[in-house]
């Protein structure tokens, strides 16, 4: 089971249905073909963040990046760490600590919590 964002859901389901694919069709394709490797991905992601700008971003930055992100979250919903694991697909904890951004900020004012 894959958690996903609800307009990301709804996105696939709508390509879904205008007959764009079968259910085993692939979402991602290539000018050049009707599916499309990991590596066509990573390229595309240093593209469209090069285009928009963003220097020094990469496929594997945004995985960081969400994952810090529901790292700083999960307590909000109710999660745990372990949770924030289980979405990145870590099998050890120690794995996803290593993604997890640290904020000096954020250590002060859970500081003066206490």
């Amino acid at each position: 089971i894959i958690p996903i964002n609800k307009q990301l859901r709804a996105s696939l389901v709508e390509l879904l249905e205008q007959g764009r694919g079968s259910p085993t069709a692939y979402v991602i394709r290539t000018e050049r073909s009707d599916r499309t490797s990991a590596q066509a991905i990573v390229n595309l992601f240093q593209r469209w963040y090069r285009d928009l700008g963003l220097i020094g971003c990469s496929s594997h930055s945004g995985r960081r990046t969400f994952i810090t992100n529901a790292a700083r979250k999960i307590s909000t919903v109710g999660g745990s760490l372990r949770d924030v694991q289980h979405l990145a697909g870590h099998f050890s904890l120690q794995t996803t600590q290593r993604y997890i951004e640290g904020d000096s900020e954020a250590r002060k004012r859970v500081v003066q919590l206490n």
